[in-house]
């Protein structure tokens, strides 16, 4: 069984393949990475590697930020993998400028103080 967050990863990496207009057998051929494992990669059903995960980046020509960046995350809330969830914070944050992450930053650590209070 899959994560949200392997879909998430998956569905990305399928994204950036069709955006440099690769299909599933040249990302195969040029990465060095079975075809089958590309399309198992992209429906999220199987794990991808560091060193594969590696190998297609290089061959897509992207850096490894671009693969977590993930567009549309409207409704992400309902999601139940805390993996798939802090990734989609990830993404919202990739954007944004140093100060705007360091208030950002400031504010968590204000919600989850309060969280802590209110445990103790």
């Amino acid at each position: 069984m899959s994560s949200d967050f392997t879909k998430m990863v998956g569905d990305r990496l399928r994204t950036l393949r069709k955006e440099k207009g690769y299909t599933q057998e040249s990302l195969a051929e040029k990465s060095g990475v079975y075809i089958t494992y590309i399309s198992d990669i992209e429906r999220g059903s199987r794990n991808i590697s560091l060193e594969t995960l590696e190998k297609v980046l290089v061959a897509l020509d992207v850096n490894a930020v671009e693969v977590f960046r993930v567009e549309g995350i409207e409704g992400i809330e309902e999601c139940n993998d805390k993996n798939g969830l802090i990734a989609a914070f990830h993404s919202l944050l990739v954007g944004r400028n140093l100060e705007e992450v360091q208030m950002l930053l400031k504010v968590a650590k204000e919600v989850l103080g309060t969280f802590d209070r209110l445990e103790n």
